[in-house]
Formats: C-alpha cells, structure tokens, sequence
C-alpha cells in the first residue's frame, strides 16, 4: 500500500499542475486575468516539484510522462492562449481590420497548437537535456500572464492595436518550436564558472521584477530570449 501511494505522488503533484490550468484557462476567458496569472504561477510551481519529488523517490511511470506533457499544455499552452484570446475582444482594431474582428481572437490558439508541437519535441529531443531548443512553454505562459496583468491599460488603448497583437502571438507560437538553443537555470553547483549564464539572468532579472512589478515576468522572459542568443550564437 505505501509503495502504492509513494509512487503515485509525482502523478498526484502533476494532477494539481493540470487543475491549475484549466482554472487559469477559466479566469483567462472571462478576462479575470490577475487570478490566471496566478493559478499560472501555481502550476509552474507543481510542475517544478513533480520532477524533482520523482527523482527523490526514485519513482517514475510511462503514465507520469504522458500526464505531464497534458497538464503542461493545459496550463502553459491553453491557458496563455485564452490570455491572448480575451485579450483580443478588448483591443483597439483599426478600421481595415475591423471586417476581421470576429476572426482574429481564434488566432490566439496558435499558443496552444505550439505549445504542443513544443512539449511533444520535447519529449522526443534527446539534446534537450540539460538545455533547450526553442522557448520553453511556462516561460511563454508567464509572459502573456505578467504583460497583460502588468501592461494592460497600455494594450487596450490606442497605442496597441489587434495587429500588434498577431504579431506577437505569430512570433512568441514560433519561438515555442523554432531551432534556437537556449539556457537552462539548473546549477550544477554554485560555483561561477559552471553557472555564469544563470547568475548573469538572475542578476539582471531581479531589478527588472523590482522596477517592472507585475509585468516584469514579461521583461524577464524578453532578457532570458535575449540573453540566450547571445550565449549561443555562432
């Protein structure tokens, strides 16, 4: 019976990951945005555990790896998309693309589509080990969350329009699977040489989060895409 329970707390945590998203995915349509950001939040940090709790109890299952790809795709695919999918009923259209005012908000589940084209490479990448190919989807999932909580008087007025708007959910769904290696913020130790990147993120993250508040996130992630390029360009 112990042995039982102890092998499925990993897939218990990953349940909780994936009950966050769908109520992040709830609060993201009906445009409460603060409270999605936060189950965001919450599910990003189940998922953190649920690894670690699996290599702590020496326990893993065909079953866990599956249900963790679904509950990171609810939560760090779906629910970004509903984010940007509101978001698109409250933005300013300009009058040519008024006639497509009606179509536009759909696009907004390209995050979706791409988050799991993104978490099924993933799987499959066997270079994805200590580092990544493509943006990783809860640092997508932070970015629409913090931008719009933090910025939005700002992308619902007449300085952003609906075309912006594509744009970026164009080129944030891209990065998702696009063939750019970028860092992991797993030490190795604490040692500056092993961990220079990491330090150098964390560094310039942190006054970033104090300045920018709740739409920092969305800073952050902007610098870790930076700074990942600049690491591994060639």
């Amino acid at each position: 019976m112990a042995n039982v329970i102890t092998r499925n707390i990993p897939n218990t945590i990953t349940s909780c990951n994936l009950f966050c998203g769908c109520i992040a995915s709830y609060m993201a349509f009906h445009g409460n945005y603060e409270l999605a950001l936060l189950f965001i939040v919450l599910g990003a940090t189940f998922d953190f555990f649920d690894g670690m709790t699996a290599r702590l109890l020496h326990v893993s299952s065909p079953i866990g790896k599956e249900l963790d790809s679904l509950a990171d795709d609810i939560t760090f695919g779906l629910a970004p998309a509903a984010i940007a999918f509101s978001l698109f009923k409250e933005v300013h259209y300009p009058d040519f693309l008024l006639p497509l005012s009606g179509i536009m908000p759909y696009t907004a589940f390209l995050i979706a589509v791409f988050s799991a084209l993104r978490l099924a490479k993933f799987n499959l990448d066997e270079r994805q080990t200590s580092s990544f190919i493509g943006m990783p989807t809860p640092a997508n999932a932070l970015f629409w969350g913090s931008l719009t909580v933090g910025a939005h008087s700002f992308l619902v007025s007449d300085h952003f329009n609906a075309l912006y708007l594509f744009f970026l959910v164009v080129v944030m769904s891209l990065l998702l699977v696009a063939e750019l290696p970028m860092f992991s913020l797993k030490f190795k130790d604490l040692s500056w040489g092993h961990n220079k990147v990491s330090y150098i993120f964390l560094i310039v993250s942190i006054p970033l989060l104090i300045i920018f508040q709740l739409s920092g996130f969305a800073a952050v992630i902007v610098w870790y895409i930076i700074l990942s390029l600049l690491t591994y360009k060639k």
